[in-house]
């Protein structure tokens, strides 16, 4: 039965995220001492250094040869079963009793397959499971990341980017080749419409379009197209190349039996130490940047903390459950998925257009809320 020493540890292990946070927040909305073009050098600094030498340093650490392979396979399962959920929905929706009808969006469902699935694993996951369940928790979450920066990132941006040459084919056709490249000028038009799309109200894809149009530009020149940017940008993130250096640095550190040179990782440390704080007083600057907490509404607001806090963990329970997981690991599984909205995706969403509200309201909110969340989940899941 879990007492109150296991709680106080969990607590010392978090709070200190939230003062970095909170400094980060009374250092531009208190304090002014920040500018907003400092700020955005602060947010680049730590996503172009500290970050990816965070990650790497991480990664580097995994054995991928004692890797926990049915955690993994259950991570994937609750993946698969939220995006067939939502594909389901999305068919009912569009093609349910009456025909079709222009509701239920394909941007409302990748939306909500982010919300229920992508996680802050490495900034909030490593410092909430080394107090629950010490070395274990750390080295599990550190495996499910490297499976979500490898996988899961890259399929939702080959989605978005797939979605934004789409709409700018429509647009052309539609406009008579005028004005192409203002679909990924103007996100906060996009925005606007994409809120609607989540609250049921509206849809992006039902307007100004043609069957035909869709048909006719969907050829082989536009997949290959979306497919190449949409890898070129891969290639190009920091994060990405970090942790694809740290597992291929894994594989051949405990393949051939050989150390990291001290200096080298003194030189990787001395930044990557930074990268839990740095990350959290990023989150208090953009928390203090915005005009409010709860940008999106409450409808959105609502949908986003169920699907996160929800039914995220409770697909993962089933996945865990039907691939074998038992003990810690099974617990483990289901805490991760209850962790707040990973970084990345709202930067995405932010990117493309792709209700960045309602995914930056999840990143913010629910970072506030998890602490008295995950405690919760970790006491009650200590009587199964």
């Amino acid at each position: 039965m879990i007492g109150f020493e296991d709680i106080s540890k969990v607590v010392v292990g978090m709070v200190p995220l939230y003062v970095a946070l909170l400094l980060g927040y009374g250092s531009v909305r208190w304090w002014r001492l920040f500018t907003p073009e400092q700020c955005d050098g602060i947010n680049r600094f730590i996503c172009l250094f500290i970050f990816p030498l965070f990650s790497f340093d991480f990664t580097a650490n995994v054995d991928p040869f004692l890797m926990n392979y049915r955690l993994i396979a259950a991570d994937a399962v609750s993946k698969v079963i939220t995006i067939m959920g939502f594909a389901l929905w999305w068919a009912w929706a569009r093609f349910g009793a009456g025909g079709p009808r222009p509701s239920g969006s394909l941007n409302s469902c990748v939306t909500g397959f982010s919300l229920s699935t992508l996680t802050n694993l490495l900034v909030v996951g490593v410092p909430a499971m080394s107090p629950m369940y010490g070395p274990l928790g750390m080295d599990l979450v550190i495996q499910l990341s490297v499976v979500q920066s490898l996988v899961w990132f890259p399929l939702l941006l080959m989605f978005l980017e797939f979605r934004k040459t789409r709409m700018e084919s429509l647009q052309m056709a539609s406009s008579g080749g005028v004005g192409a490249n203002s679909t990924s000028s103007d996100d906060h038009r996009h925005d606007q419409t994409n809120e609607r799309d989540i609250e049921g109200t509206g849809n992006l894809e039902a307007d100004n379009m043609n069957p035909n149009v869709i048909a006719e530009r969907s050829d082989s020149s536009s997949r290959w197209g979306f497919m190449r940017v949409a890898g070129i940008k891969l290639a190009m993130n920091p994060n990405v190349i970090a942790v694809v250096l740290g597992v291929a640095w894994a594989l051949a550190a405990h393949w051939l039996k050989f150390k990291m040179p001290g200096v080298i990782k003194g030189s990787i440390s001395i930044l990557s130490r930074a990268g839990t704080g740095t990350a959290m007083f990023n989150i208090g600057i953009f928390m203090a940047t915005q005009k409010k907490i709860i940008a999106c509404g409450k409808g959105p607001t609502a949908l986003g903390m169920i699907l996160r806090f929800i039914v995220g963990p409770a697909v993962m329970a089933f996945s865990s459950f039907v691939m074998g997981l038992h003990g810690d690991p099974f617990r483990i599984a289901i805490i991760q998925a209850a962790l707040p909205q990973s970084i990345a995706s709202f930067v995405y969403a932010k990117e493309y257009g792709l209700h960045a509200n309602v995914i930056s309201t999840a990143v913010v909110f629910g970072t506030l809320v998890s602490l008295p969340l995950l405690i919760g989940y970790y006491a009650a899941l200590q009587y199964l």
